[in-house]
């Protein structure tokens, strides 16, 4: 048996944090991710303009999207329907948004005619497989290990690409509390992916549905969206709430402590309580470390580099301005208590940029 290839909690936590790659920003990032509703209440046409947007670039409901090739499996549509659609949807669609009516099931070759294209297409952002029902043997049987061996297949293959799988599916007919329960299947595939979206309509018909979202890499929340006459599903409303830029605050707040002082070194307690000793910034000790790691470019940028390390036996944040960083190594400096911190005047100051 292979070795376990483990790395330990302190190496894990002084390496820079990198950002979640996202596909739409917030709501559709790198991995695997299901979204079910109802037979003929959208679910087809939201998934074309969304294969047709990213591919284009344009923002979807007002989010960013990594623009890039698109694959749209529309194995209950012919070329024909979806010719006839894309009037209705854009007076354009790019070359590099893909459509096929016809593909191979799991574990019968189509995890390999997926390969193919991503190697034929390496700026693929995201594929779109309608539906997941289609894409399964006429034997399946619907067992808890079925439907996490299938997901994981697709899961590891996105992941493995850094690229989104948006699978469509149906919905059960039982109402239920929780709208992700009434995900067809077992409680395998909300297991698998990384987020579920469910798209429910008011009242059959009426052109109106919210679509639900939650996942391990998004917040819970709900859009309240409109269909258009063109088919095309809009935002009216959207519970998400856009958070603070902590970590354009700390960039900023770092900027000015290292104003007057060349270098700091500390435990994670020591600076918060030195740039926001009563709070009013919403810097703790803990997210404090994580996004100062979060910023290290930005940080860079302001004129600031950083060292995290142990020494005699404390976690120390090593900050020192960029004139200052050429003295002597950080990997052999002393802890120093910030309060006593030797003052050395500092003339001028790089603007901070906020972090994105």
């Amino acid at each position: 048996m292979n070795k376990l290839n483990t790395i330990d909690g302190e190496t894990l936590m002084s390496r820079p944090l990198q950002p979640l790659n996202f596909v739409v920003d917030t709501l559709i990032s790198q991995g695997l991710h299901i979204l079910a509703g109802s037979p003929k209440v959208g679910k087809s046409w939201l998934a074309l303009w969304l294969a047709v947007t990213v591919a284009k670039g344009e923002p979807v409901w007002g989010m960013q999207v990594k623009q890039g090739t698109t694959l749209y499996l529309c194995l209950e549509d012919s070329q024909l329907r979806i010719q006839n659609r894309l009037f209705d949807v854009t007076e354009d669609a790019p070359a590099s948004v893909h459509f096929c009516t016809e593909s191979r099931i799991l574990g019968d070759g189509l995890t390999e005619q997926l390969e193919q294209f991503l190697s034929e297409h390496p700026d693929t952002s995201l594929v779109i497989i309608d539906t997941l029902q289609m894409i399964r043997s006429a034997a399946y049987d619907n067992t808890y290990a079925n439907d996490y061996r299938d997901l994981s297949a697709l899961k590891r293959l996105a992941d493995t690409h850094e690229i989104a799988i948006l699978l469509i599916h149906h919905l059960r007919k039982e109402k239920a509390d929780d709208v992700f329960n009434r995900i067809s299947g077992t409680t395998a595939i909300s297991g698998a992916v990384d987020a579920s979206f469910t798209l429910v309509e008011e009242q059959r018909g009426s052109g109106r549905a919210r679509l639900s979202c939650i996942g391990r890499d998004i917040e819970y929340r709900e859009l309240e969206l409109r269909r258009n006459a063109d088919n095309v599903w809009e935002v009216n409303a959207d519970s998400y709430q856009q958070p603070e830029l902590l970590g354009g605050k700390v960039v900023i707040l770092l900027s000015a402590l290292l104003q007057d002082r060349p270098q700091f070194i500390g435990t994670p307690t020591e600076l918060a309580q030195l740039i926001d000793p009563v709070g009013a910034e919403g810097i703790t000790p803990k997210n404090v470390s994580k996004k100062i790691l979060q910023s290290v470019e930005a940080l860079s940028n302001a004129g600031i580099t950083v060292t995290v390390r142990r020494s005699n036996g404390k976690r120390l944040i090593d900050l020192r301005c960029a004139d200052s960083a050429d003295n002597a190594g950080a990997s052999t400096a002393d802890p120093v208590d910030p309060a006593t911190a030797a003052v050395t005047p500092r003339v001028g100051q790089q603007g901070a940029r906020r972090e994105r």
